[in-house]
């Protein structure tokens, strides 16, 4: 790659799944850029393939029934993850790329110390002793702020807190220094208190190792925390991808601005909350989708004929600047002769 390339770059990635009903295409033509030290969160509801996105990179996809169908995943110094070798990939799998899960307690052993789970991840990719290792372990758990790191790593997972399990997957994704680190959702199950410390602390280790941060939510709240730049997906697709205050300013996509529409919000000068507003229906089923037509179009209010016939393209808006990237009719040039043939 290139000086100024980067750090990860998803192209054109297609994740398909085999079910008893056919071929379910999750993740349908996504890409995006991540630069070093930058944070990019993934927005949309559930169903949306943001989850399914983080898996293919990671490529710990189910073997009999998900696989990769096409694009790539483009990391600097490594090459195309998508086409990798199992064995280079768990080279690649916990040291250049980590990730958090939403659940800790489906991902650590639990009847492994929390210390021995994170010296086998440094061991595993470093050229250190046990010994060393462990000291790594113990040196983690002091900078992700658990109270007495040498007596935490002795102790095993259903031990902990919730706030502390989510401390030990941070502690261990960091662990050996990753260019990018995935997060799925890390704070969903925690306490609003211990949301705060944990975002906090992902973007204070962010800052000090110059980690590129990939955030999963459906939090607007955490996006406007944590993000520099935002794509929204929806049915296995980017509909908006944007720097966060044009996407909290300016959204351009109708989907985009029902999600901040659904934002609790408190009227101050009146002292009362604003009504919540709802998008209608729900996410379509992914094995029915049909070929033509916008995915957000049965759900969409300014929904108009192009949207019915044409799935937009993902690109920027006449006269709008190449960072802010919009899936819509309403913002992009309707193809040649369509209003001719939709007369």
């Amino acid at each position: 790659m290139a000086a100024d390339a980067p750090l990860l770059r998803v192209e054109d990635l297609r994740t398909e799944f085999l079910t008893q009903r056919g071929t379910l295409r999750a993740v349908d033509g996504v890409s995006f850029t991540v630069n070093r030290g930058e944070t990019l969160c993934i927005v949309g509801e559930s169903g949306s393939g943001k989850s399914v996105t983080a898996l293919s990179i990671m490529r710990l996809l189910p073997d009999r029934t998900g696989r990769i169908a096409g694009g790539r995943i483009l990391l600097e110094g490594v090459g195309d993850l998508a086409t990798l070798p199992e064995p280079a990939m768990q080279e690649v799998r916990g040291n250049a790329v980590s990730m958090i899960f939403q659940e800790p307690m489906s991902c650590l052993n639990p009847v492994f110390t929390v210390g021995r789970q994170i010296a086998e991840a440094v061991a595993r990719h470093q050229p250190v002793s046990a010994a060393q290792a462990w000291d790594r372990a113990v040196e983690m758990l002091r900078l992700v702020a658990l109270p007495s790191p040498e007596r935490r790593a002795r102790s095993y997972p259903h031990q902990l807190s919730g706030g502390m399990r989510q401390r030990v997957m941070i502690a261990m994704a960091l662990a050996c220094r990753p260019k990018v680190m995935l997060a799925d959702e890390p704070t969903t199950a925690l306490d609003v208190t211990v949301q705060a410390q944990i975002l906090d602390l992902m973007n204070r280790l962010k800052r000090e190792a110059g980690t590129a941060l990939v955030l999963i939510t459906h939090n607007m709240g955490v996006v406007a925390e944590m993000a520099q730049r935002v794509a929204v997906m929806y049915a296995g697709v980017v509909v908006e991808d944007a720097p966060v205050d044009d996407i909290f300013a300016a959204p351009l996509h109708p989907y985009t601005s029902g999600l901040l529409g659904s934002i609790p919000r408190a009227d101050r000068r009146r002292g009362r909350r604003e009504r919540l507003v709802a998008i209608p229906g729900s996410v379509p089923d992914m094995r029915e989708l049909g070929s033509c037509g916008c995915r957000f179009a049965d759900r969409c209010l300014a929904v108009h004929a192009p949207c019915r016939r044409w799935e937009p393209p993902l690109a920027a808006p006449p006269g709008s600047p190449e960072m802010h990237r919009v899936r819509c009719w309403l913002h992009l040039p309707v193809p040649t002769g369509a209003e001719a043939t939709l007369a």
